[in-house]
């Protein structure tokens, strides 16, 4: 399963099927796809208006800094990748090179995020179509959006790679499109915009840092958020088609995608309209289409960021299914959990995930508006130990492939394990930022609650499986003797 190690100077062992049973289904076009819009949803298209109240013309800034750390953790990934191409990613390589418990935390983790971010999205994607129907209730469309990339999720990984290929391309295209325009506006002048819109907004009230660093340093937990979903693409490494080429590809491109979908857009919008008339709450996108006068604005960025909430349940469900089997595998989940379909998806653990991903649907009777707030930031602290699991696991890598004990990947991070300490104390700079705002500390008081629960979890498994809690990964134990 997850821990048969296909080795590329072994030949090709599988050209259709990975080592895991799945069907290698995703091809260069979908993986490029799925990892540029993994660094595109709804953080962005929502959540960057109450950033930009905050922090102003700063949250650029912000945004590029994160920008360098994702890209370091996206290098450390495909390193990893590389070197051992499998599904259940992060999590395989926490429970090779720190331990089976790391494993079984890391995995359980990530499958959490996944699950509060799909309650929220669903809900979310409920309320956007609200827009344009609003006689038809909230929880109806939850449950059509559910059924329907529940059932696409099942029939193939084909399938699930498509939709998100369309669902990306319809938010790269609206940025560009936005982009465009916006560069026109203060090309050219035209619309009611063209006479305020300057290179010159970006500082000319109070500053480029009108809040003062402390509130833009502030905004990067939501900064975070935004980018969650970026190490996806790892997930689909034992379900891509020549994973040595496909995936270096998609994680050096990320560079470009961040300056120019975050970076790029913020900096355009922000020259076009005075950062003082933003709001909590209102998707910037929505005011700079508005002010320039764009008709249909409002419904255009409504379909888009309707768009990104259905593409990051879609994810959601996909990624779920696979660390479920990978836990299952690994005696850290019910046996009935690692089964595949004759689809080759992890069927019974898409079931699982969907049916809990299925709460949200009641929830928007009972939960207020907030607590989506509360899953976001929930979600945020899941993403962040998933990325240090992914840093530190690069590290003790790299140590062992000094040590001559494992072979050196063919995709080496650049500056080695440098960028990765860097990284890392970036990730508990921000983890720090967490803990000192009210409003987001929530999240650590349900990261606790979530370790203990993982911890008595943990002792249950050691109680019925010994082996499977004391033994240290198979194939890192083997490579080491």
């Amino acid at each position: 399963m997850t821990s048969v190690r296909v080795d590329k100077h072994d030949g090709n062992e599988a050209a259709e099927t990975s080592s895991e049973g799945y069907e290698r289904g995703l091809g260069p076009r979908q993986v490029q796809m799925i990892a540029i819009g993994g660094a595109i949803g709804v953080g962005l298209f929502l959540g960057a208006g109450a950033n930009i109240a905050k922090a102003g013309p700063s949250l650029i800034l912000m945004y590029a800094l994160a920008g360098v750390v994702i890209f370091f953790i996206m290098r450390a990934l495909g390193e990893l990748l590389l070197y051992r191409p499998v599904s259940g990613s992060f999590a395989e390589y926490s429970r090779e090179f720190l331990g089976p418990f790391f494993g079984y935390v890391t995995g359980w983790t990530y499958w959490l995020m996944w699950i509060v971010t799909g309650m929220a999205e669903l809900t979310a994607a409920a309320i956007y179509i609200n827009y344009w129907f609003p006689s038809v209730p909230q929880w109806v469309t939850a449950l059509v959006f559910l059924v329907v990339l529940y059932i696409a999720n099942l029939i193939s990984v084909k399938l699930f790679g498509e939709i998100e290929f369309w669902f990306s391309m319809v938010k790269v295209t609206a940025l560009v499109g936005m982009i465009v325009i916006g560069l026109g506006v203060l090309t050219f002048g035209f619309s009611a915009a063209g006479d305020t819109a300057q290179v010159s907004n970006l500082w000319a009230f109070d500053g480029f840092f009108p809040k003062g660093i402390g509130s833009s340093l502030m905004t990067l937990q939501g900064v975070m958020f935004a980018y969650l979903a970026v190490e996806l693409v790892g997930v689909t490494a034992g379900e891509s088609e020549n994973p040595e080429k496909t995936l270096p590809k998609a994680i050096n491109s990320l560079p470009w995608r961040i300056a120019l979908f975050y970076v790029g857009a913020l900096t355009v919008i922000l020259c076009v309209v005075k950062w003082t008339e933003f709001a909590p709450g209102v998707s910037p996108f929505v005011a700079a289409f508005a002010k320039i006068g764009i008709p249909a604005g409002a419904a255009i960025v409504n379909f888009v960021v309707l768009t990104a909430a259905l593409s990051s349940c879609n994810s959601g469900m996909y990624s779920t299914g696979r660390m479920l089997r990978d836990l299952a595998s690994n005696g850290e989940a019910p046996k009935a959990l690692g089964k595949l379909a004759a689809s080759k998806t992890p069927a019974i653990g898409i079931t699982v995930s969907v049916a809990l991903m299925g709460i949200g649907v009641l929830l928007n009777y009972i939960v207020p508006e907030k607590a989506f707030g509360y899953v976001t930031s929930v979600a945020t602290a899941a993403g962040i130990w998933t990325w240090m699991m992914i840093l530190i696991s690069h590290i003790r890598y790299r140590r062992a492939v000094e040590a001559g004990r494992l072979p050196a990947s063919s995709f080496p991070a650049p500056g080695g394990t440098v960028c990765s300490w860097i990284a890392l104390a970036f990730l508990v700079f921000v983890t720090g930022l967490i803990a000192y705002d009210k409003d987001s500390r929530i999240s650590l008081y349900v990261g606790a609650g979530w370790a203990i629960a993982l911890a008595i979890g943990w002792f249950v498994i050691k109680g019925n499986k010994p082996q499977a809690a004391d033994a240290p990964a198979r194939e890192y134990a083997d490579i080491a003797k």
